[in-house]
């Protein structure tokens, strides 16, 4: 989509530009990031941070509850818009397999 758009500015006269907004990312380092969606903070801004609501869990995935040895922690954290029924517009998880 991203090339679409860009051949349409540059070759006629499209002005579109690639949203990436709702594309996954990832964030591979020892222990990773991965989100889709708005941030906290993007959300508050665009509809008014009396409308969203955010939960946040830390936990020890099942992976790790085998190796003794390890003591850290995920963290996963949803971000929903009250005013669109509780939608679900973003997700960001740190953990192992976030790719």
């Amino acid at each position: 989509m991203a090339g679409r758009l860009l051949a349409a500015r540059l070759f006629g006269k499209g002005k579109r530009q690639m949203s990436y907004k709702y594309v996954p990312t990832t964030v591979f380092t020892p222990i990773e990031y991965g989100c889709c969606g708005w941030s906290q903070e993007d959300a508050e801004q665009k509809y008014g941070k009396e409308n969203i609501v955010c939960y946040g869990s830390v936990f020890k995935p099942l992976e790790w509850s085998l190796n003794y040895n390890r003591d850290q922690k995920c963290y996963a954290k949803v971000v929903v818009n009250k005013l669109e029924d509780d939608k679900i517009i973003g997700l960001h998880y740190l953990g192992p397999n976030a790719g």
